[in-house]
């Protein structure tokens, strides 16, 4: 049986599909990126099959397992050819063990071209958090207080072609008690760990690479932290904005999703802003005045941010001007800055 290394089949021009035959549950908890799940056994079954081999014997086991993916094999194969019409695969488990060799052997029989991925999940996990440890890239990073338009302003600068990483759009998080409103549901923080380090493996080392500045947890999601070290002391660009111009940013940025959903986020607030200012809040949400709500966010965001900007041990701080609120003009001036 033919097999691949990670490190190997990463360096692959062409990767082949890589089918994931782990459980549903131990692919949701965390994945390569662009695996696809193909599992072997349900939840309950590896459950079942786990337990004989604890309880009884690997043999138990085994024919059980077999038991059970026998009655599968069709589907399997027909699956396989749908998921990779090409007909080239890379089939992982968690350690490379019997379930990733059992469908490996299945498909190759079927007449695929067929890969087992040496070590399997396990192996892909020890390698990319390895690989994160390591500072392949110098980071820069983008700063400035809440509705400065950091994140536009980074897509923008990825359109004008540097190497960008928007940490918010990986963890599905603004980073703020608002931040989960219109974003999907956060990965978890192994399926962060792995979306970070595809993205940075893909560009080229010693390659400059822009990330917006960010806590060590994004809502849900803690950054690596290794990584989140090179962040706090990488060199920083702080936008600074006129207030009005923030205020636009944030009601362009939420005035379009429910009430509701802005006034829970205010609620959460209510400890750090006071009682009173929330209420005016949600009163002023209430009358779909927007701009005056972001302003009473805007009076907790700024002390935190001061908080926050006051104890960064970043190498080199540039405070940035902005003279146009369009980002395309703040990302060409920042990126033309040396």
């Amino acid at each position: 049986m033919k097999t691949l290394t990670v490190e190997r089949f990463f360096n692959l021009d062409d990767r082949p599909v890589l089918l994931d035959v782990r459980s549903p549950g131990e692919y949701q908890n965390g994945h390569a990126p662009g695996a696809v799940s193909l599992p072997l056994f349900s939840d309950d079954e590896r459950a079942e099959v786990g337990t004989l081999y604890k309880q009884d014997s690997p043999d138990s086991a085994l024919l059980r397992g077999l038991e059970i993916a026998g009655g599968k094999m069709r589907d399997l194969v027909e699956c396989a050819r749908t998921l990779a019409p090409g007909g080239r695969v890379v089939v992982q488990c968690w350690r490379g063990g019997q379930r990733s060799a059992s469908v490996a052997w299945l498909l190759d029989k079927a007449g695929m071209e067929v890969y087992q991925l040496e070590g399997g999940y396990k192996a892909y996990r020890t390698y990319a958090r390895g690989w994160l440890e390591q500072p392949h890239h110098p980071l820069r990073v983008l700063s400035g207080p809440t509705g400065s338009g950091k994140t536009r302003i980074l897509h923008e600068m990825a359109r004008m072609g540097a190497a960008t990483v928007d940490l918010e759009g990986l963890a599905n998080h603004k980073g703020s008690s608002f931040g989960a409103i219109g974003e999907d549901e956060q990965p978890t923080t192994e399926a962060f760990e792995n979306l970070l380090f595809e993205k940075l493996y893909g560009i080229p080392a010693g390659n400059e690479v822009w990330v917006e500045d960010e806590s060590r947890m994004i809502g849900t999601v803690c950054q690596p932290e290794a990584f989140y070290q090179r962040l706090l002391a990488a060199p920083v660009v702080e936008i600074v904005q006129a207030d009005d111009w923030r205020v636009a940013n944030l009601v362009a940025a939420y005035a379009g999703y429910p009430i509701d959903e802005l006034k829970e986020a205010f609620k959460r607030l209510r400890k750090r802003l006071g009682g009173q200012h929330v209420q005016r809040a949600l009163e002023l949400l209430d009358q779909r005045d927007y701009a005056a709500a972001a302003r009473i966010a805007l009076v907790y965001y700024d002390k935190t941010y001061a908080h926050y900007a006051d104890r960064k041990g970043a190498t080199e701080l540039i405070r940035f001007l902005a003279r146009d609120a369009d980002p395309s003009v703040i990302a060409r001036e920042i990126l033309a800055l040396r």
